[in-house]
């Protein structure tokens, strides 16, 4: 055998000589190669840190070494801007940025780990049951264990139990690459049929599937490198299923604690009744019913859905009509919060009412008057930006029938002004007022309850890639406002990208903690509209070039949207909620 200390002068060497000088030998090939890999130097910049390392050292080792005791455990990396996980080994000079749960990227492939423990304990201990992974909900995920017995709160201890053992013996999750074929076989011996019919609309020929234990499976997305790394979670009953708890990103340290929102677990279990109905749970099957030339049927009967529950809502508006003065409607961005406004305001005509709109944004300070945040910044999503005095009086006034001039705000200058929109009301005409900050209370303290009816509008999409992989309904919103901005305000879609997380920290604290006070919620996702929409945001999502530095987070939707069969939008009629976002709305929106 070689000694080590020779390969610092064979470097220098032509390596094809040595190797066969090595053979001739017969020295250890193996032995020689993994002796030279020691001693080939590599720079990584790890964090902004220069370390030079031996080739082949993987990320797990970088981590152990160079990452500080009090920072969040390390997950995975971005090496050159492409997610790896820490078994992937370096024999290059690269940029790495580490990936924790202070991330959202960390939080996904913890959340993501987990779930793979928690559907190996269920069958571990109910070895034919089907476990279903739903949506998130009250801080977690909720999920479903189906089998010839009732889940209950022992049951659910018992599962907990068994994932704390799984997790206390630390064992590996290996990634295997493997022909879709013999993908398939295992996902027929695991009774997941739902896996089988997707891969036949995956282009690629092969899979990575990961092994951990005895179970294989196939999870959407990159895992920690073994169970050991997924100490802190919990589990708690939530009737008929159970509910997944797990560090966030906002706090990487302990379990989100559990929110109960009931008013919106019941608009997702409606959802969830409602595709099982249609036979579309999944992308499969929606693939298969536009495949079968049904596309065109499944939007008018979804839209018929919709236009359903919107005259139902403008029937119980109007059922108060003596009472109900201020409607309000409120939600997160790209819910469809604007047509459904408009289709709402048709449905209450037909009721014989007729409802004035007016613009929250019309009653924001003067740009030079705003308050700034913790950081020192403009917040202009916090309900502080409105001038909630004048906006109370205003609608006061309005409500007893007495003649008020509305501001105008004039988002060039940034300031409010005056130009003689004077209004009066009738009996007959109540007032809407849509945008984020409707739900909650200090925006109307002044208004009697009985003289309000609340509306909270989102995108609750039940639709998922397959039993253990699910579409989380934010990235349906980010893609219907990715093609949005783009249509019609010529954004890019990296800026829509970049302020994505503005929107989503301006939803949790001005728009998800007033949810459950709404009196009526309206489920605007449409089972088809991925279908529809992907041929419109795919060929934009294609000219974000590798070095971005969303290229990881395109890359993550890319992925999932290739499953998707087209589906022309000719069929969607004008006064469709995802007209708002692909064009040819009746509304001009």
């Amino acid at each position: 055998m070689i000694h080590a200390s020779l390969f610092y002068l064979l470097k220098s060497i032509n390596i094809k000589y040595i190797i066969f000088s090595a053979c001739w030998h017969n020295i250890d090939i193996g032995i020689f190669e993994r002796g030279l890999l020691m001693v080939n130097k590599v720079t990584v910049n790890w964090n902004g840190r220069e370390i030079k390392v031996n080739s082949g050292t993987t990320l797990q080792e970088f981590a152990r070494e160079y990452s500080e005791s009090t920072a969040p455990i390390v997950l995975a990396a971005k090496v050159d801007n492409k997610v790896r996980e820490l078994s992937y080994p370096i024999t290059q000079d690269c940029k790495v940025e580490t990936i924790d749960l202070s991330m959202k990227d960390g939080e996904r492939i913890y959340a993501r780990s987990l779930v793979f423990v928690f559907i190996r304990a269920c069958r571990e201990l109910f070895p034919d049951c089907k476990v279903t992974i739903e949506h998130s909900f009250g801080g977690g995920l909720y999920c479903e264990v189906h089998g010839d017995f009732t889940l209950t709160p022992r049951r659910v201890e018992r599962i907990e139990k068994q994932m704390r053992d799984i997790i206390q013996n630390d064992e590996p999750f290996e990634k295997i690459d493997m022909p879709k074929e013999k993908a398939n076989k295992i996902f027929e011996e695991m009774g997941w049929f739902d896996k089988i019919e997707i891969m036949k609309y995956r282009p690629e020929d092969t899979i990575s599937l990961y092994r951990c234990g005895w179970m294989t499976d196939y999870l959407f997305g990159y895992m920690v490198p073994s169970t050991g790394y997924l100490k802190e979670f919990g589990l708690k009953f939530y009737l008929p299923g159970v509910i997944l708890q797990f560090p966030c990103c906002d706090d990487p340290i302990q379990i989100r604690p559990f929110h109960d929102n009931p008013k919106l677990f019941k608009v997702f279990r409606q959802a969830e009744k409602w595709s099982t109905a249609l036979g579309i749970r999944n992308i499969a099957d929606l693939n298969k019913c536009i495949e079968e030339g049904r596309g065109p049927e499944l939007i008018r009967i979804c839209e018929a859905y919709h236009e359903k529950q919107i005259a139902a809502i403008a029937d119980l508006i109007a059922q108060q009509k003596d009472d109900v003065r201020l409607i309000l409607i409120a939600g997160p961005s790209s819910s469809g919060k604007t047509t459904f406004a408009q289709r709402l305001r048709v449905q209450l005509m037909v009721n014989g009412l007729y409802p004035v709109p007016i613009s929250m944004d019309n009653y924001f300070f003067n740009r030079d008057q705003v308050p700034v945040d913790e950081n020192g910044e403009q917040d202009l999503e916090s309900i502080d930006v409105i001038d909630l005095e004048l906006f109370n009086e205003h609608m006061t006034r309005l409500i007893q029938g007495q003649e008020v001039e509305i501001p105008h705000y004039n988002f060039v200058t940034g300031k409010r002004e005056y130009i003689g929109n004077v209004i009066k009301l009738s009996h007959d005409q109540p007032i809407i007022v849509e945008g984020i900050h409707g739900l909650n209370e200090k925006l109307t303290e002044m208004i009697p309850s009985e003289n309000k009816y609340k509306i909270y509008i989102s995108a609750l999409t039940q639709l998922n890639v397959d039993d253990h992989n699910r579409i989380p309904t934010t990235d349906a919103r980010l893609i219907r406002r990715m093609v949005r901005d783009y249509q019609f305000r010529g954004t890019p879609i990296e800026d829509t990208l970049g302020m994505w997380p503005f929107v989503r920290r301006g939803e949790e604290r001005n728009i998800f903690p007033f949810q459950e006070s709404a009196d009526i919620m309206f489920n605007s996702a449409l089972l088809y509209e991925l279908a529809v929409l992907k041929p419109f945001i795919l060929p934009l999502l294609d000219n974000v070039t590798e070095d971005s530095i969303y290229y990881p987070e395109v890359n993550r939707l890319k992925k999932f949207l290739k499953y998707f069969v087209d589906l022309g939008p000719a069929d969607i009629p004008n006064n469709s909620i995802i007209r708002e976002f692909i064009g040819g709305s009746v509304f001009g929106v």
